[in-house]
């Protein structure tokens, strides 16, 4: 059987990252293209999002759509995987450098 996505999941882990990244839902909706109640009832679990806009919200808020459902599915540890190496993609080699020092001292 398959699993089904988890909306009330999803409109906290969008909320958790806009707040993280210090975005207002008026903002966010700005940066999507819908009203801010279609952000609110999205984060609050009132309504279901489509694709195009989850598509818009990912990258509104510059992460993947696979990070924002990664602990929706079994290989949850890929999509982490995934959006560290997105994240340091663009890290000068000094960066990386240091970046493998702490991850080693972890």
């Amino acid at each position: 059987m398959e699993k089904e996505v988890d909306y009330g999941k999803l409109g906290l882990k969008i909320k958790e990252i806009r707040q993280k990244k210090g975005l207002t839902q008026d903002i966010l909706a700005e940066l999507v293209g819908c009203n801010t109640s279609h952000i609110s009832n999205i984060e609050n679990n009132y309504t279901k999002l489509s694709l195009n806009v989850l598509l818009a919200i990912s990258n509104a808020l510059d992460v993947s759509i696979d990070y924002l459902l990664h602990d929706q599915y079994h290989e949850d540890i890929s999509a982490l995987e995934n959006e560290l190496l997105r994240t340091i993609r663009n890290f000068d080699d000094d960066k990386k450098v240091k970046l493998l020092k702490i991850a080693e001292i972890l």
